[in-house]
């Protein structure tokens, strides 16, 4: 049997980003689609075709009835995904369920801004059971900061407007959580506080997409301070000390992986990529984090009508997304921190030029994972002591998947 990953079966697809719209009503200063080294969506429909989406349907089922698979969870992305219209998202749904195998459940979120989100839009994701992701970053004058419409109106009035709609019990069920990017030089518990005041199911703490080019806020390449374990530490405290409510991925896989288990999240744990990405023309591409790297990072030359999302699975970037932690440099393979950390999220591992070496770097966020899984080490091992087994954040929660 070969340990060669690269010549491994490559592992099915289980997610699918489908971006349904290719543009934003708002200009969020650090957006990776419009503000990052790749132009390629400005030659992208502005809006996917119903043909090219119901062919998107039929290839998920096909991928679905091949391998067998019970679940596949669908993102209805952008650009901004509501701007295709309530009816187009219903149609898509449909057509997404009636081409499923019997066997497969479908998982059906749309990742938005929540500047669009209304009754009428609520009342139709629950007619088509299609859960709602809303992006927030904290209270008005941090949200506003960057997440901004093109004429520089802040959109934290509309975003809150949209939170109180979903909180209602009628709505409730349909909430998938809040994305929130962290922003280093903001107050962490004021933040934090202020999401929990919208009483979310979840919240998904992202770093900034940067690289070793174009390092992130804050971060500067090979220096050891570490603004966003700072950051991320004081909101760890309080999450851990609260019980682990509301779910938060990073943190509940970091815990997952320090006890042995397997992360949710790609940013930690070098677990495969299952995820593949639909462009509005049908084009099927890698990550469109990668878009922060160079320009045409993400571009693999296949689409939805000459081939299937098992040709996507064999292309090198799908490959190298599924290698493990033999896909790591040597410093990262020899970093007792590797079972945890897997080397970051693969777009933070990039550099340019020729001696770059590509992806095959540690994280630009490496001095911020290290002291951050520290930190949650050692109140996991105190815990475990104190308590003679864990009974905290993420007990029996590895079995119901990812957030």
């Amino acid at each position: 049997m070969t340990t060669d990953p690269t010549r491994r079966p490559p592992l099915p697809f289980r997610e699918f980003l489908v971006k349904v719209h290719s543009r934003c009503n708002l200009a969020c200063r650090y957006c990776y689609v419009y503000e990052s080294a790749d132009r390629g969506w400005r030659a992208q429909p502005v809006t996917m075709t119903p043909e090219t989406a119901e062919l998107v349907c039929r290839r998920v089922a096909e991928h679905a009835r091949r391998h067998a698979l019970r679940a596949v969870r669908v993102i209805l992305h952008g650009g901004e995904p509501l701007l295709a219209g309530g009816a187009f998202l219903a149609g898509l749904a449909r057509a997404l369920r009636a081409a499923l195998p019997d066997s497969t459940r479908a998982d059906l979120v749309v990742q938005t801004n929540g500047t669009l989100i209304d009754e009428p839009l609520l009342r139709l994701c629950r007619d088509e059971d299609i859960r709602v992701g809303v992006s927030l970053d904290g209270p008005r004058a941090v949200h506003d900061r960057h997440r901004r419409d093109p004429r520089g109106r802040g959109s934290h009035a509309r975003v809150a407007h949209a939170l109180g709609l979903l909180a209602r019990p009628e709505h409730r069920s349909l909430w998938a959580g809040l994305l929130t990017t962290v922003d280093p030089s903001t107050d962490p518990l004021a933040t934090y506080e202020h999401l929990l005041s919208y009483g979310p199911p979840s919240v998904t703490l992202i770093l900034p997409l940067g690289n070793w080019t174009t390092p992130p806020p804050g971060r500067v390449p090979d220096a050891a301070a570490t603004p966003y374990a700072d950051w991320l530490i004081p909101v760890f405290d309080r999450w851990y000390r609260s019980g682990g409510a509301p779910r938060v991925p990073l943190f509940e896989s970091a815990i997952d992986l320090l006890l042995g288990g397997e992360s949710g999240t790609e940013v930690l744990g070098a677990a495969p990529s299952r995820l593949a990405v639909v462009d509005t023309d049908g084009s099927l591409t890698l990550s469109d984090h990668l878009k922060t790297t160079f320009d045409g990072a993400d571009r693999t030359g296949l689409d939805v009508r000459s081939g299937s999302f098992d040709t996507l699975l064999a292309h090198p970037g799908i490959r190298a997304r599924q290698s493990g932690p033999a896909g790591l440099c040597a410093e990262c393979r020899a970093c007792p921190l590797v079972a945890v950390c897997g080397g970051g999220h693969y777009p933070h591992r990039y550099r340019e030029g020729s001696g770059g070496t590509g992806h095959g770097n540690p994280s630009v966020y490496c001095p911020d994972l290290t002291r951050l899984i520290g930190h949650m080490a050692g109140t996991v091992r105190k815990d475990l002591a104190a308590r003679g087994s864990l009974v905290g954040p993420t007990a029996g929660r590895r079995a119901e998947g990812g957030s």
